[in-house]
């Protein structure tokens, strides 16, 4: 399926010859279902999303789509086959998500890490196999940009930001948005604040689906551009904002974050820069030590692997979806054109889909269209 109903192109031999890599290095190959419950994109993904994805149902009304990417499915894989242990998985397949001027229907390729419990190591593979794919596709020559989910979570902690506030700004440095909203504290409108109170740790799912169930009976599927999904995530931060008092970023933490969002440069500099910013701070807090140790020692691995960390550009301002992301993340590509290769560390995933303990976990995808070598 693709926009102009077209077929989608086979993928090409070159790469098939990059899972072929990927096994001989250890990682299985798997084919998970092409229908998935949808939950756990919309859950993990963002709201933005459900209007990106296929969704149908099945015969008892329970919500599926076709799988808008590879790595939620694999955790699911893993959970039926695997829950608790360790496992490397490879995948190569066709995806399925509404894209402008792109096809709805493409081919991706890519490794998933569960459950290894030496995570600088394991971060340092999957970059090291990232690359080692490209060279294969005779790509060698992308451009790589690191970052880290875990630093700048430790980094709001450490500054004893509120859970609502640390949220909205996560949110907005993943979104490139500017500080300035969350920087104020969050104005409660006094008719809203029974509203904000009932619904204040109450689930997600069952607040959307409220919100979603109201404006369908009155007719209504957007308000102000926004979707019933996106108000009701507007609905939920608010209430985190009323239960906290309705603080916001505050400016001490203002001024630490932006001196932390300007960080570039190779990552062995970057990591002494966050360290000599944490110091000038005052902030002793072993989370953040925790953190900064963690990165020292990735880079130690990545260099011993034999690639030139000298070359790659760690970016303090370089974040993801934090409901997905929790540590190391990374992109190769070429100035002013999409990203070929990305991914990172993803240490709660298996937990949301089930699993009774939290399993590191760590994996990248390969935009194959973007890589050309399709017939």
């Amino acid at each position: 399926m693709t926009g102009n109903g077209a077929a989608a192109p086979r993928p090409a031999a070159a790469h098939e010859a990059l899972l072929a890599l990927f096994e001989d290095r250890g990682y299985a190959r798997v084919e998970p279902p092409v229908l998935q419950p949808v939950e756990p994109f919309l859950e993990l993904s963002g709201e933005d999303i459900r209007r990106r994805i296929f969704i149908t149902q099945d015969g008892a009304g329970a919500e599926l789509c076709l799988r808008p990417e590879y790595t939620i499915p694999v955790g699911r894989h893993h959970r039926a086959v695997a829950d608790g242990q360790a496992a490397d998985y490879s995948y190569l397949g066709p995806v399925f998500r509404l894209r402008a001027a792109e096809p709805d229907e493409f081919h991706q390729a890519g490794i998933e890490s569960i459950g290894r419990t030496d995570v600088p190591a394991a971060d340092a593979e999957i970059l090291g196999l990232a690359l080692d794919g490209l060279d294969r596709l005779g790509r060698g020559d992308g451009q790589v940009r690191l970052g880290d989910m875990g630093l700048i979570t430790a980094l709001l902690d450490a500054l004893n930001v509120q859970p609502a506030a640390k949220r909205r700004t996560l949110r907005a440095v993943a979104a490139g948005r500017s500080l300035d909203a969350i920087a104020a504290p969050v104005a409660v409108d006094a008719a809203h604040a029974g509203l904000l109170s009932a619904i204040q740790g109450q689930d997600p799912q069952g607040v959307r689906a409220f919100v979603e169930d109201v404006l369908a009976i009155a007719g209504i599927s957007r308000v102000g551009g926004r979707t019933a999904g996106e108000i009701a995530e507007r609905f939920l931060a608010k209430a985190a904002a009323h239960a906290e008092g309705g603080v916001g970023l505050g400016a001490r933490a203002r001024e630490v974050l932006d001196a932390y969002l300007a960080l570039t440069g190779d990552p062995d500099a970057a990591a002494s820069a966050a360290r000599d910013l944490a110091r000038r701070a005052g902030l002793d807090d072993p989370r953040l030590e925790a953190a900064l140790a963690l990165f020292e020692e990735r880079n130690g691995f990545i260099a011993a692997r034999g690639l030139p960390l000298e070359r790659f550009v760690f970016t303090g301002s370089f974040a993801r979806n934090l409901d997905y992301y929790t540590g190391f993340i990374f992109e190769v590509g070429q100035d002013g054109e999409k990203p070929v290769v990305g991914g990172g560390r993803y240490d709660g995933l298996l937990q949301h889909l089930g699993s009774r303990d939290a399993l590191p976990a760590v994996g990248c995808s390969f935009w194959l269209e973007r890589l050309g070598g399709e017939r």
